[in-house]
C-alpha cells in the first residue's frame, strides 16, 4: 500500500520489513535498539493550547504519560513543544525518552531547537545537557512501543515529484486505502540528502492571539536545513473522532539544526529513509474542550 502510495509522489519508492537497525549506533544514537514491542501513539495537548494564545499553565512529563498509556517504561518518539516553565523560553521538542520504569531511571535522549538570541538562527542543544526532567508542555504527538528490536517498515524513497511531503503522502495513501478504518504509524526517518523547510517557534509566545493560519506563519520563524535530519514523526490516517493532530515531525541532526519539518526544498536529490511501525492502540490525553483547526500544519 505504501509502496504504491509513494510511486505516485516521488521518483523511486521501496517498501519493505526489515529488521530495525540498532537505533543505539550511528546516525540515532537512541537511548534503545528499536521501536517494536507493543506500538502504540498518544496525541497529547493540543493546538489550542498554543494558539490563539498560549496556556503555559499546560506541562505534562512523559514518564506520566508513559504509565497513562499502559507502557511504564516505553521508549518514546514525537514531536511537542518544550515546558517553557522549565527552560524559561518557548522552544521545540525532539522527544527521544526511554521512560522510567521500576527498575531504571528514565534516559531523556530528547533535543530542543529554539531561536538563538544571538544570531535570530537555530540553537540545537541535547536535553540532558542542561536538564534532568522529562517535562514538555502545551502539546505533543508521541509514538511508544517497549524499545525492542524486531520486524519494522522500512521505507525508502527518493526525488520527490509530487506536492506531498513524506509523511503526509503516506498518510494521505494509507486514508485513501483504508478509508474510514484509522491507521497510525510512527518511528523515525532520515532525510539523507537535499535540503527541508524547517520551521522553529519563537522563543517569546505570541502577545496578541494568533487567529488564523497566516497569523500563525508570520509569527513562526522557517528554515531551510540541511541534511542529515533525523525525524521523529507520528501520523494517523484519518482523525476517527478525537480532535487529533494528524501527522507532526520534529528533526534534530548532528551539525546543529533540528525544528519542525514541513518538506523538503530539493526535490531532485532528496534521499528518504524511514523505519516505522503500525500502532495498536491510540490514546487522547487531556484533548482540548474548545478547538479549532488553525496551526496544525
Amino acid at each position: 500500500v505504501l509502496q504504491k502510495g509513494l510511486k505516485e509522489n516521488f521518483a523511486d519508492a521501496e517498501v519493505s520489513v526489515v529488521d530495525c537497525p540498532d537505533l543505539t549506533k550511528e546516525p540515532f544514537h537512541f537511548p534503545a535498539k528499536g521501536i517494536c514491542g507493543k506500538p502504540r501513539i498518544a496525541d497529547v495537548g493540543g493546538v489550542p493550547y498554543l494558539i490563539p494564545v498560549a496556556q503555559t499553565e499546560k506541562v505534562y512529563d512523559l514518564n506520566t504519560v508513559a504509565k497513562e498509556i499502559e507502557l511504564p517504561g516505553a521508549f518514546i518518539l514525537g514531536a511537542g513543544a518544550a515546558s517553557s516553565k522549565i527552560l524559561g523560553v518557548n522552544a521545540e521538542l525532539i522527544a527521544i525518552v526511554q521512560s522510567k520504569s521500576e527498575k531504571t531511571p528514565a534516559v531523556n535522549g530528547s533535543y530542543i531547537a529554539q531561536i538563538n538570541p544571538a544570531d535570530k538562527g537555530c540553537l540545537l542543544e541535547k536535553y540532558s545537557s542542561k536538564y534532568n526532567d522529562c517535562e514538555f508542555g502545551l502539546l505533543a504527538n508521541l509514538y511508544a512501543s517497549e524499545g525492542q528490536p524486531g520486524k519494522v517498515i522500512e521505507v525508502k524513497a527518493n526525488g520527490r515529484t509530487g506536492e506531498l511531503n513524506f509523511v503526509t503522502c503516506l498518510r494521505q495513501t494509507l486514508e485513501k486505502h483504508y478509508g474510514e478504518k484509522p491507521v497510525g504509524m510512527g518511528g523515525t526517518f532520515i532525510i539523507q540528502k537535499g535540503k527541508a523547510k524547517i520551521h522553529i517557534m519563537p522563543t517569546e509566545f505570541s502577545a496578541c492571539p494568533l487567529n488564523t493560519d497566516e497569523d500563525v506563519n508570520n509569527w513562526l520563524k522557517f528554515f531551510e536545513m540541511k541534511a542529515p535530519l533525523i525525524c521523529q514523526t507520528v501520523f494517523v490516517s484519518r482523525d476517527p473522532g478525537f480532535d487529533l493532530r494528524v501527522e507532526h515531525t520534529h528533526c534534530f541532526s548532528h551539525h546543529g539544526e533540528g525544528g519542525h519539518y514541513h518538506q523538503d526544498t530539493s526535490p531532485d536529490s532528496v534521499q528518504y529513509l524511514g523505519y516505522l511501525l503500525p500502532a495498536e492502540q491510540l490514546f487522547r490525553i487531556d484533548r482540548p474542550q474548545e478547538t479549532h483547526l488553525v496551526g496544525r500544519d
